[in-house]
């Protein structure tokens, strides 16, 4: 679904990425693993727009969008989630999930002031939309709070919302665990299996925890230093002697509860 060619970033004498080549499949939950540094978010960052690779190509389902806009890559159908939460915290949960929607009649201003129908129309169903996604997220019951005051945990189910909101075809999730209690944790797994089963929404997700990586993906690679060390499933990676060096410090694995 996701090609990445020969890509590399630099910044300054720094090289964040270097030379990564890697296809991310469609229909799968893909885990991109790897120490602090590893590089793993700035090829997030680059394959969704926020950052132009220093060289080569990225393409998504056959498209060259190397130089994209972001706007452009998420009517293609690609959306990211970040590690820290980046909600409009004056405006209320449902609020926040309808400035997600994909809406394009109200865009400019011929339309808003000319076509108002169809205008309201779009209107009203982003707001059924962002309805049915508070459903799926549990979430109803804080629908009129402001995103600002929701614990950690909720603002991340509140991220994934806004993702969803823009009806993704991939979705890349940055840490979505992090910082949040087991329970949740647990939930967040579940909502993603569904996801990815019922709607054939695939996913790549940057995760420290191993476990958590093993419950969900299928298909992991690893990155160290800026390049990719190893692809495999969890029980492979996590016997690789240059995955046990570089990821766990030379130490050896142990499963986490």
């Amino acid at each position: 679904m996701i090609t990445l060619d020969r890509v590399s970033m630099r910044f300054g004498g720094l090289v964040a990425v270097d030379d990564v080549s890697l296809e991310i499949h469609g229909g799968r939950i893909t885990g991109l693993i790897g120490p602090n540094g590893a590089g793993k978010t700035t090829l997030f960052n680059m394959i969704a727009g926020r950052l132009l690779p220093s060289s080569g190509h990225i393409v998504l389902e056959g498209r060259d969008i190397t130089k994209l806009p972001v706007h452009e890559r998420s009517h293609m159908g690609l959306a990211r989630t970040f590690q820290i939460p980046q909600e409009f915290g004056r405006l209320t949960v449902l609020e926040n999930l309808m400035v997600a929607g994909n809406g394009e009649k109200g865009d400019s201003v011929f339309n808003a002031a000319f076509r108002h129908r169809n205008y309201r129309a779009e209107e009203e169903e982003i707001y059924h939309r962002a309805r049915e996604t508070l459903d799926f997220l549990e979430l109803q019951k804080l629908s009129e709070a402001k995103a600002g005051t929701l614990s950690g945990g909720q603002k991340k189910l509140l991220e994934l919302g806004r993702a969803l909101m823009g009806n993704p075809r991939i979705i890349l999730l940055d840490e979505i665990g992090a910082g949040i209690n087991r329970t949740l944790l647990v939930r967040i797994a579940e909502m993603i299996a569904r996801l990815n089963v019922e709607r054939g929404l695939s996913f790549c997700l940057i995760e420290h925890d191993l476990a958590y990586v093993q419950r969900l993906c299928s298909d992991v690679i690893v990155m160290a230093e800026g390049r990719v060390l190893t692809r495999g499933t969890v029980e492979e990676v996590r016997r690789d002697e240059r995955v046990i060096e570089a990821y766990f410090g030379g130490g050896k694995y142990e499963e986490r509860a």
